[in-house]
């Protein structure tokens, strides 16, 4: 396996901590991702190539990632985890005046991907909660609904698969694709779930950096490295355009053309 440099958010701990992990004891570079210096420091394990310090609930957080990563790069692959989960009690809105839970979601990849030097290899988070979720793109920032953490998260995991499918369908030189982890036992998850969280980064470890022709493939959305069902509407690509449009009205920054 051919040695590669790979960028992952939210990588302190829980699942993203185990995709940096496993990719640097298999003799990967890796920068991980810290949302603060505290989290940062508690951070280290033999082949951290470095660390990226930001809140990226905010746009200036998101550029400070972006420029701090470009300083590593560039990356063969980027594997988008960082997220907030289904439990978020209330809405919360950040000094944008954006729903943090869509921000860190769905405009942090869109704005980190437009940002950073484009890798070869994109991985995005999924859920199999998005199945559940409304196609809606009107009320994105959940202002004019009754707070609903879990169909709020289930559609930002909608909006990452879309995201994912329209990135495939528009860079044909770019292996992009998007995971589910399944439901496993972390802080995000609680204690209860069923599936196994000692499975749940392997995936995403696999499109990262194997050299196996299956993992080089695009445009999927994958669980345990086996195809999963989608909403009709991740694949629609009226809805995907009409999305990264939103995400462009919303951050003032554009898809690079590739």
């Amino acid at each position: 396996m051919a040695h590669k440099m790979i960028f992952v958010t939210g990588s302190t701990q829980g699942i993203g901590f185990n995709i940096a992990r496993d990719l640097a004891d298999a003799g990967h570079s890796v920068v991980v991702h810290a949302r603060s210096s505290e989290r940062a420091g508690e951070t280290n394990f033999s082949g951290m190539a470095g660390v990226v310090v930001g809140d990226i609930s905010t746009l200036a957080g998101m550029r400070t990632v972006a420029d701090q990563a470009n300083g590593f790069g560039p990356f063969d692959a980027v594997v988008h985890n960082a997220e907030l989960g289904y439990r978020e009690p209330r809405r919360v809105e950040t000094e944008d005046g954006l729903s943090q839970l869509w921000a860190v979601n769905v405009l942090a990849p869109y704005v980190l991907t437009c940002l950073i030097e484009t890798p070869k290899r994109l991985i995005f988070t999924g859920s199999g909660m998005h199945p559940s979720a409304s196609s809606r793109l009107d009320d994105l920032q959940w202002r004019n609904r009754s707070w609903s953490g879990a169909s709020a998260y289930a559609e930002t995991k909608l909006q990452d698969i879309a995201l994912a499918f329209a990135l495939a369908r528009r860079w044909s030189e770019v292996a992009v694709n998007a995971v589910s982890p399944g439901w496993v036992p972390t802080r995000m998850g609680g204690t209860g779930p069923p599936d196994d969280l000692e499975r749940a980064h392997l995936t995403q470890v696999w499109l990262a950096a194997s050299d196996e022709i299956a993992a080089t493939k695009s445009g999927r959305y994958l669980y345990h490295k086996e195809p999963e069902r989608t909403h009709a509407a991740a694949r629609d690509t009226a809805y995907q355009d009409a999305l990264i449009a939103a995400c462009e009205e919303a951050s003032g920054v554009s898809l690079p053309g590739l």
